[in-house]
This record gives C-alpha cells, structure tokens and sequence, in this order.
C-alpha cells in the first residue's frame, strides 16, 4: 500500500513540474485560471504529491522494504561524498555566479546528482522507483529546457565568483544539516559515521 502511495505521489509531484515543460498547455491552463489559479494549483498538487511521497515511503519502510540488491559499503560513502557537491548545485541555482552560468541549469544538476547518489546506495524496489522518477525527471526536463524558447526560470541576478563562495558556504552548511541532523532524525536513516 505504501508503494502505491508514493508512486500516486511522484504523478502528481512530477506530473505538476512536468507541466511547466509543456509552454502551450502551461499557457492555456494559466488563461483559464489566471495567473494566480495556476499557481496556487500547482502548490497544492505540488504539496499533495510531496506528502504522499513521504508518507507513501515511510509506510513501505515500515511494511518491509522490497531488496533488489544489496550495495557495497563503498557505494554509501560515494553517495556521501556526490551529494556535496549535489547540494552546492542547488544552492548555486539560487546563488547564481559562475557555476550558474556555466551549467546554466545547476538546480537540475543537483537533482540527477542527488537521484544518482541515492541509486548508488539503495538497493531496494521503492528506492530505485523513487530516485529513478526523479532522475528521469531531472533529464527530461533538461532536454526539454534545449527546446524552449524561454528560460524557463524566474530572472535572478547573476553575481561573479563571490555568489560562488557564497553558494559553496551555504551548501556545506546545508550539507551538513542535511547529513547529520535532517537524514538521521526525519529519514531515520543516518548518514555519517555509518
């Protein structure tokens, strides 16, 4: 039951942020519920999905998690080491220097980093249909920004190297609350010293 749970809750979840790749449907939606109908819409679907997912994986976690394979140890610290760098990606998508204008999509960056990361280190059926949706997402909708006329994304200023340090600092930091404070007490998982 909780499989389906978190699956129901990808669709929605990447469904929502898969719509936004599609300009001509995005448009017609946002001209029959306005600008604010759309976005209000797409917070509620996006946060329906969001706690399905959660509740959904927890609830598998607990009724026995499905063993596809069985990663080496090795594979765990990798992750460990990937998802800095994963988090400094997504912090530069927000903090926009010269990382962001190198890859000039770092966000999604750091989502196929973290997917890949977490593929790496979990062998279980819910794991790889979780992170899997998400990679997936994460390369589709790289692809599709190629094809748009529009960046698809809000206008932030572009700094220089300076909003590069910056992002590094505050990726660390998150990187840090993510692996000893959030991993451990919300996932229940822990991440370092494992």
């Amino acid at each position: 039951m909780g499989l389906l749970m978190m699956i129901l809750g990808l669709v929605l979840f990447l469904g929502i942020h898969t719509l936004t790749t599609q300009r001509e449907l995005r448009a017609r939606v946002i001209g029959s519920w306005g600008e604010g109908g759309y976005k209000i819409g797409y917070a509620l679907v996006s946060l329906a999905g969001l706690a399905l997912i959660v509740w959904g994986f927890a609830h598998y976690r607990a009724e026995g998690m499905i063993e596809i394979w069985t990663p080496p140890r090795a594979l765990k610290h990798l992750t460990e080491a990937l998802m800095l760098p994963a988090v400094i990606l997504v912090v530069a998508a927000y903090i926009r220097g010269r990382i962001f204008t190198t890859l000039k999509h770092p966000m999604l960056a750091g989502v196929k980093l973290w997917a890949v990361a977490h593929l790496l280190a979990n062998g279980d059926l819910g794991s790889i249909i979780l992170f899997g949706s998400f990679l997936a997402w994460a390369v589709f909708d790289r692809i599709s920004l190629k094809r748009r006329a529009d960046p698809g994304a809000p206008p932030i200023p572009v700094g220089g190297v300076g909003n590069d340090l910056i992002a590094v600092a505050v990726g660390v930091v998150a990187y840090l609350a993510l692996g000893f404070a959030f991993h451990p007490v919300v996932i229940g998982v822990p991440v370092f010293g494992v």
